[in-house]
């Protein structure tokens, strides 16, 4: 039977187990979005016990446009690379394998941050954001063609400081997940919201862009926010269809988490509240499925990957709290299993 402790390939990667530390802002970041030494303090202590499998790092914004907020990690520009590596070294130096996660804000960005105007697939106002979003312009082609091009350039970046893989963001209220979502896309385009194809044709662009970049043997993750839980948003019957299309088109991880309603579903509890998702998206993919949402548990982690509801399994706040926590789940798993 699988474990929690038992190694997994992706791709070209294999992890020593299946316990990751998800994307968490910190915030730590300069004010022009550069490798902070508090930032790589951060994420040495996190890693320090050698028990986590992965981290995947929190959200670095691909265009000064795409920023979100302020003290968050930069990889829109060349001159990002050298502090990157360092914070690549720091964990690989405790026998732990690093994703960067990329992003672009979209309609969530503000210009009091972006000193830009706002972007976003329509003119609407996001909800997960309502109380301090502005109107966004619509986007052109041209603009989002740009975008395509920011997330390829950004993935090599990752590529070229160390990162051993990638994650592309489209969950969370954010640029992709705005498309992919039919609450914030009503453009009437190729991109339009009516039909699944058109919602993930940008998805697909970037995936195809990234690959390029960074070649095949690369990871290539992306988190799928895989329902808005809204009435009139995306659904898992959406989001099945999408991940086989993203499979195809060269993801190498699916990383399941709530759409526009964030990571906080007020109806859902529990150790795992996302396994509904991602059991039944699992079904129908072959590529490994990542389940986050509440784990504060070592036992119950290990239960929802022998239970088949996620090939691994994301520990924020718990590890947040506790950077101890990831050895002692290893070890309370370990003596559990005799």
């Amino acid at each position: 039977m699988i474990q929690l402790t038992t190694p997994i390939k992706i791709n070209n990667l294999e992890l020593k187990n299946r316990l990751v530390m998800p994307p968490m802002a910190t915030a730590k970041s300069d004010q022009f979005g550069k490798v902070s030494s508090d930032l790589i303090k951060y994420y040495a202590e996190k890693s320090r016990d050698r028990s986590i499998g992965l981290i995947i790092t929190e959200h670095s914004y691909i265009s000064p446009e795409g920023k979100a907020t302020q003290g968050q990690l930069s990889i829109a520009q060349d001159t990002d690379i050298e502090g990157l590596r360092e914070l690549v070294a720091c964990i690989h130096a405790n026998e732990t394998k690093v994703i960067a996660q990329i992003n672009h804000a979209g309609g969530a960005a503000k210009t009091k941050i972006t000193e830009q105007e706002v972007l976003a697939p329509s003119v609407l106002i996001n909800p997960r954001f309502k109380d301090e979003s502005e109107l966004p312009r619509a986007m052109l082609i041209s603009d989002i063609e740009k975008v395509i091009s920011d997330f390829a350039a950004a993935a090599l970046r990752a590529k070229e400081a160390g990162f051993d893989g990638v994650e592309i963001h489209s969950a969370h209220g954010y640029l992709l997940n705005q498309f992919y979502s039919p609450l914030l896309n009503q453009r009437n385009d190729q991109y339009n919201g009516q039909t699944l194809a058109g919602r993930i044709k940008l998805h697909l662009q970037v995936i195809a862009a990234v690959r390029e970049a960074v070649g095949e043997d690369y990871p290539i993750a992306l988190r799928l926010g895989a329902s808005d839980y809204m009435p009139g948003g995306t659904t898992i019957e959406d989001s099945i269809l999408a991940a086989q299309s993203f499979e195809k088109a060269g993801v190498d991880l699916l990383d399941i988490s709530g759409g526009i309603c964030g990571y906080n579903v007020p109806d859902l509890h529990g150790q795992g509240f996302f396994s509904d998702l991602t059991e039944k998206i699992k079904a129908y993919v072959s590529v490994p499925v990542l389940l986050t949402g509440g784990i504060t548990d070592g036992l119950a982690a290990n239960d929802l990957i022998s239970s088949g509801k996620a090939d691994l399994v994301g520990v924020g706040r718990a590890i947040l709290k506790d950077s101890a926590w990831a050895k002692k789940a290893i070890e309370a798993i370990v003596d559990f299993l005799g």
